[in-house]
């Protein structure tokens, strides 16, 4: 039940404009409250620590190493009963589909958060996922059709943090770049690379690149 009336939500999003934007469309309603908001992972997980709200509406890219899917995760691990909503620019049904693996209750495009924010949340908050008609389809028809035979395909087999620099890649940032995006060393950006290579069954760096760069094309269209 939701604390004085109001459900309580924290926005996680790394860009100042797009918080105070959400918190301007959510707090117009008289039942939500925004009690907290963050641009990193870290400082997210600290604040539902201390807030416990009843719902963390997180973004994909946030500062830090961490990705929102880290703290997507760290959320269902650490506090079950808080919800997460994912908020992304991607319109990609594979980060849809990440995003409920990794324990989201919805994914919401940004295009689309000030016509569909509020009905995600409410869906969310009744205990009901959100997902575009696309994405929902998609990932019930895998759920559906799921047998001991692996049908992931191969960027489906990628870890979160290979895929984003997978993602990374394919948006034209080079290895060093890469490291101090994400506060890692070159020496484990390389490493991640070298798998990424191994799982997609790409022979060398060129292969990677164009590689990433169709998939990156593609996943904007």
């Amino acid at each position: 039940m939701p604390s004085g009336n109001k459900y309580k939500i924290v926005i996680v999003d790394d860009h100042p404009v797009v918080r105070q934007g959400l918190k301007l469309i959510i707090e117009d309603e008289d039942d939500l409250i925004v009690c907290g908001e963050t641009g990193s992972a870290n400082d997210g997980i600290k604040m539902i620590g201390d807030i416990k709200p009843d719902l963390a509406l997180v973004d994909l890219r946030l500062e830090g190493s961490a990705s929102g899917l880290d703290l997507v995760k760290s959320i269902r691990q650490r506090f079950p009963a808080v919800l997460s909503l994912v908020i992304s620019m991607h319109d990609d049904l594979l980060y849809a589909e990440r995003a409920i693996a990794a324990g989201a209750r919805g994914y919401v495009m940004k295009s689309e958060a000030e016509s569909n924010i509020i009905s995600a949340i409410r869906d969310v908050l009744a205990g009901k996922l959100y997902l575009r008609k696309e994405a929902s389809l998609n990932i019930v028809s895998k759920v559906l059709h799921k047998s001991n035979e692996s049908i992931n395909s191969s960027i489906d087999n990628l870890s979160d943090r290979e895929f984003e620099i997978l993602q990374l890649l394919g948006n034209g940032f080079g290895t060093q770049k890469i490291a101090k995006k994400l506060n890692l060393s070159v020496n484990t950006i390389e490493t991640h690379r070298r798998n990424i290579k191994k799982k997609l069954d790409l022979k060398d760096s060129d292969e990677l690149m164009q590689f990433a760069i169709r998939w990156y094309i593609d996943s904007q269209k």
